[in-house]
Parts: C-alpha cells; sequence; structure tokens
C-alpha cells in the first residue's frame, strides 16, 4: 500500500529515513553499493536516479537546458529541478559528483597505465624495477 510522505508521523518518518541513510552509509564499495541498489530500487527507479546525477554532472559542467534535454531525453522539468537542488544551501550533489569526477579520472589513469604498460616495453621494466631507473636515469635523447 502506498503512504505519502506528509501522513507518516515526523518520529516515523525520522526512523525510516535514519534506516535508510545507516544502510546506505555501511555499504562499502561499488559492488557492494550496486548490489544493495539493485536489491532496493527497482530498475526504472535507479535510472531516474542515475539520470539525475547526470543531469547534475552537466548543469555543475556549464551545459545549457536544452543541451541536456537533447543529449538525455529529459523533460525541461526534471532538469529545472536539478538545478533548483544545485542551488540549494546543502552541498550533496556538489560532492558526490565532486567524487564522481575524481574517480572517473583515477580510471581513466589506471586505463591509460593499463595501455601503455601493454605497448612499453621500457614502461614495463620502470614499473618492474623502479629502484634501477631511480639510480641511473634513462639518458635523454639530443636532437
Amino acid at each position: 500500500m502506498k503512504v505519502k510522505a506528509r501522513e507518516i508521523p515526523s518520529e516515523q518518518r525520522i526512523e525510516i529515513l535514519d534506516a535508510l541513510y545507516t544502510a546506505a552509509g555501511t555499504v562499502k564499495g561499488r559492488a557492494a553499493m550496486k548490489t544493495f541498489l539493485r536489491d532496493l530500487l527497482t530498475e526504472s527507479e535507479r535510472i531516474m536516479l542515475g539520470r539525475r546525477i547526470l543531469i547534475a554532472r552537466k548543469l555543475i559542467a556549464g551545459e545549457t537546458f536544452e543541451e541536456i534535454n537533447e543529449e538525455l531525453h529529459v523533460g525541461r522539468d526534471t532538469v529545472w529541478k536539478v538545478q533548483r537542488w544545485l542551488q540549494d544551501q546543502l552541498p550533496g550533489y556538489e560532492n558526490a559528483i565532486a567524487d564522481m569526477e575524481k574517480e572517473f579520472a583515477a580510471r581513466k589513469k589506471k586505463y591509460e597505465d593499463k595501455r601503455l604498460y601493454a605497448t612499453s616495453a621500457l614502461y614495463r621494466l620502470k614499473k618492474k624495477y623502479p629502484l634501477h631507473f631511480l639510480l641511473f636515469p634513462t639518458p635523454k635523447l639530443k636532437d
């Protein structure tokens, strides 16, 4: 049975939200969070939340409402709601987006390192014997 949030007594609302926040806060790691959200939310709810995060990311990056509407196929009202939440005094979206950008940058660096590792013999030697290259750096080639 669906219950409206306004009809729940405030003590019970606090208890319900505390349980949610505590459960989400105890989940460690991406895989565990993925499993937790998959069990907690329907696929459409997960997609809806993910789209809101992408909208916030694009708004923070300076994209316009029209660009976001065209790329993500969302309504102007959805973009406007996310914009209002970003203008709120609470930095929830901003902190999450900043941490997400750091994670994406780390993934990109790791991917590039693996790609470089697979293609460069000198890079593999430097990874395997780092002290050797510290003591005996590779000479610079003259032009």
